[in-house]
């Protein structure tokens, strides 16, 4: 129950921590953050690839003897879980805090994932990739808060992108790990799967140990009425960068911002905030998610039957060709992301998700006239999600930083739930029927073209109704609820050269 509900006059605090935060230069204290929170996105990367490629192990007798639709049932289950967490877990860290809860979620993905190579039967195997499923969905939330909230606003646009994009690393992470631990020549079939679900726990009980060394973040703090630990936590980092032979320019008392401290949100403020003050906001939002979701979801879970129906790919090759698809989505947000904090947010959302709209196009008209191969579709969709990932990535940029810092977390988890629905599970369903039996590519071709039309809506929806954030304070681009004055855009000051 928040200050406001209990009936309690919240006491107003002046605060420069915001400020002083954003006029931070990039330090071993950032490093520390993106290294140990951004890991979330590798493990989720690492755990869809791990279940793909252990799938046909799964079916074998001397593993658990599974069917291709209980196989299947594994994949759907991992991504309710997500949806699940990200919802609960999303409204648990904006009331209890972003620190408390990325490490909650990680230790249930830790314990979960890990009994979930010890598994006996399905069922068991289900509730626990259910379970880890929810420790990623719930990272997501938190993450991504914490990130918006820790990195200076001058680095936050490419910080969160390249975060956001390593999902790829560790899918190419869990690719290579499946070729030697599913190799039957090398273990027995039925130890070689549980122990490929030991490679992500193993990742994160290293990293839980970074998280512990990261702060509460100091905005939340401040929102929360806590604002003398917040002045003490924003003490300490400032010591941190000093030690390492930074300067600190001054922050002037104009940068202040005054908050009551009021808490939590109820889900009638939230509703009330997001569609009433910032329905704009929440179309885009939405819009962004669904749109990249759905071309992701599409492609990543046909791109192997195309490869076998139409180019007659042997099984055994298709990880050949999944390393360039893999790197081409990892060096996009790698390489391009500090385009969305030079040349805008809005002009690279729009770059990045029209012109992946059109290349997908071409490459389905010139599939559909057959003039492809399996290389050179490959090629194709290298550069097109070159492109499109640095687009998805940028997609949970902006529903993280667009909305108040009281229901951050929350926005977050809204959007990512909706889009996984719609594009996890929809998505694959469709395009995998329009593949069919690989006699036919008209069927694909029209997938292909209505792929390429909700991209490039997605991007022109994103320039009219997207927001100028880049290099501008999170405070700026959405005053808090707490913040003494009236709600929205307060200014278009952006920060300054560190």
């Amino acid at each position: 129950m928040s200050r406001a509900d209990s009936g309690q006059t919240p006491k107003t605090i002046r605060s420069l921590v915001p400020a002083r935060m954003d006029r931070l230069p990039w330090s071993r204290f950032h490093w520390l953050v993106i290294i140990s929170l951004g890991v979330s996105w590798i493990l989720d990367g690492l755990e869809i690839q791990i279940v793909a490629s252990v799938s046909p192990v799964l079916q074998e007798h001397a593993a658990l003897g599974l069917s291709a639709a209980e196989v299947g049932l594994i994949g759907t289950v991992y991504l309710a879980g997500e949806v699940v967490g990200a919802l609960v877990f999303g409204r648990l860290t904006d009331a209890l805090g972003r620190k408390r809860l990325f490490i909650w979620t990680l230790t249930l993905y830790l314990v979960a994932s890990g009994i979930s190579g010890l598994s006996p039967t399905l069922w068991f195997l289900l509730l626990f990739r259910f379970l880890a499923g929810m420790g990623i969905g719930g990272e997501y939330t938190a993450i991504n808060s914490a990130i918006d909230e820790l990195i200076p606003s001058y680095y936050r646009g490419r910080a969160d992108i390249a975060v956001n994009g390593t999902y790829w690393a560790g899918a190419m992470i869990g690719s290579v790990g499946s070729i030697f631990f599913l190799n039957p020549h090398l273990l027995p079939v039925n130890l070689g799967w549980r122990i490929a679900f030991f490679i992500g726990p193993v990742i994160g009980l290293v990293i839980i140990y970074l998280r512990r060394q990261i702060p509460e973040s100091p905005r939340w703090l401040l929102t929360h009425g806590r604002g003398a630990e917040a002045e003490r936590t924003v003490d300490e980092i400032e010591a941190q960068v000093r030690r390492q032979g930074l300067e600190l320019a001054p922050v002037p008392d104009s940068r202040a911002i005054e908050v009551t401290g009021r808490g939590g949100v109820s889900y009638l403020q939230i509703a009330r905030t997001m569609l009433r003050d910032y329905p704009s906001r929440s179309f885009l939002g939405f819009s962004m998610m669904v749109t990249q979701s759905f071309l992701y979801n599409a492609i990543f879970f046909s791109y192997a039957l195309v490869l076998v129906h139409f180019y007659h790919v042997a099984t055994d090759q298709i990880g050949l060709f999944f390393f360039p698809f893999a790197l081409g989505n990892l060096a996009g947000p790698l390489l391009i992301g500090r385009l969305f904090d030079t040349i805008g947010r809005r002009r690279m959302i729009m770059f990045t998700y029209c012109v992946s709209a059109i290349l997908l196009a071409v490459s389905g008209a010139l599939f559909d006239a057959g003039v492809l191969t399996a290389t050179t579709q490959t090629v194709f969709w290298c550069v097109i999600f070159f492109l499109a990932s640095a687009g998805a990535s940028s997609a949970y940029l902006t529903v993280s930083e667009i909305f108040p810092l009281e229901l951050r977390a929350q926005a977050i988890s809204f959007f990512f739930a909706i889009s996984q629905l719609v594009g996890g599970v929809g998505a694959p369903l469709i395009f995998a029927s329009l593949v069919g039996a690989g006699h036919n590519p008209g069927p694909l071709t029209i997938g292909y073209y209505v792929g390429a039309a909700v991209m490039f809506a997605g991007g022109i929806i994103a320039w009219f109704f997207g927001v100028n954030a880049e290099r501008m304070s999170l405070e700026d681009v959405a005053r808090p609820l707490s913040a003494v004055g009236s709600v929205g855009v307060t200014s278009r000051r952006k920060a300054e050269t560190p």
